[in-house]
């Protein structure tokens, strides 16, 4: 009995073929012209947007690059990540939504997908050295004061390795990439899972180390990162001015983060829960005219940060003594990334490290 459920098994797994297989053209669209027209607008807008605000942040920050601190380090590689995914990835699929059919073949479809997974992850995963940073510098102020410029050269190259792997793997014959149901995108293979058990291995391997267990360490940091702030404020105000004033550099610093990594989980988690469904539920079920939406979603990501940044600087400027002139008289000093202010005035250089 054991032995015909198993071939019944197997011959379930086999009978399923994936979108990409039932027709003879994959890559043709299966939206309207008109919808693939909208959606090329607004992935232009979108790549245009990202690459003027990440090149700025990355601008900026090259003028300083000696004196960059571990937090903006973190965040010049973030910004890399989110330009990479613009310049590398946007035109292939702009290109595609505007001649309603992806133009690239399956050589330009698996360099898409991989493209998109490898600074995708990469983002993540920056987020998540990010996070850890913010908890250990006001969780462990012991362990928080020990990192340096070089601790964060070495989680650079960690976070790239790491990337570099997850988004190889498929090349190896574990998994693959393929296009998306409508046709002028491309992904990973989360069919796979529906075909086989080493496809469902694949799939929940990826779904393990490059989301769930990343995004579970951001949570844990700022979760316990808001009980400490809410059990220090009252200290804090005991302090001298220069001391509270270092505080409030920190938690400028760690609202962006927090902000940062919400956006970015809120713009890829509906995509990751269609992935997850084409993977373990009726892929067929999912209508092709809704599963463009967290596609575009997901690819909107990399806009958010820049505009993050601008307006939390804004803010904190405005906030502080002499408001906007203070923000005009410090701004060739400053860079929008998630640091903390260079006013010398105020707190030494000596002191965020």
């Amino acid at each position: 009995m054991s032995g015909m459920a198993s071939d019944h098994n197997n011959s379930s797994q086999e009978e399923y073929i994936p979108h990409y297989l039932q027709k003879e053209d994959p890559f043709a669209s299966k939206l309207s012209r008109e919808a693939d027209i909208i959606a090329g607008f607004y992935l232009t807008i979108i790549g245009i947007l990202s690459t003027l605000g990440n090149g700025y942040v990355i601008f900026m920050s090259s003028k300083r690059k000696k004196k960059l601190r571990p937090a903006e380090i973190m965040t010049v590689n973030l910004a890399v990540c989110d330009l990479g995914i613009s310049v590398v990835g946007k035109p292939f699929s702009i290109i595609s939504f505007f001649c309603h059919r992806w133009m690239f073949g399956w050589i330009g479809c698996r360099w898409y997908g991989w493209a998109g997974f490898f600074f995708g992850c990469g983002s993540l995963i920056t987020m998540t050295a990010v996070s850890l940073d913010r908890y250990l510098k006001i969780c462990h102020l012991s362990y928080g004061t020990w990192l340096k410029r070089h601790h964060a050269f070495i989680c650079l190259a960690i976070i790239w390795a790491y990337a570099t792997f997850w988004a190889t793997v498929p090349f190896a014959g574990v998994g693959s990439y393929a296009p998306e149901p409508f046709g002028t995108s491309c992904t990973l293979d989360w069919w796979l899972a529906q075909a086989s058990v080493a496809g469902q291995v694949f799939v929940l391997s990826i779904l393990f180390f490059c989301l769930l267990f990343p995004t579970a360490v951001i949570v844990f940091s700022y979760v316990k990162i808001i009980l400490k702030v809410k059990s220090s404020t009252k200290e804090v105000a005991h302090y001298d001015t220069r001391i509270q004033n270092s505080h409030i550099l920190e938690m400028k610093l760690t609202k962006v983060a927090m902000l940062i990594c919400a956006g970015f989980l809120i713009a890829w988690i509906p995509y990751a829960v269609v992935s997850v469904w084409s993977a373990f539920g009726r892929p067929d079920s999912v209508p092709i005219q809704f599963s463009v939406i967290p596609t575009l979603l997901a690819k909107s990501a990399a806009m958010y940060n820049p505009i993050i940044y601008q307006v939390i600087d804004c803010k904190f400027a405005c906030c502080r003594p002499g408001g906007l002139k203070a923000k005009s008289s410090l701004k060739k000093s400053r860079t929008y990334t998630i640091s903390a202010h260079r006013d010398s005035t105020v707190i030494h250089e000596t002191q965020l490290e």
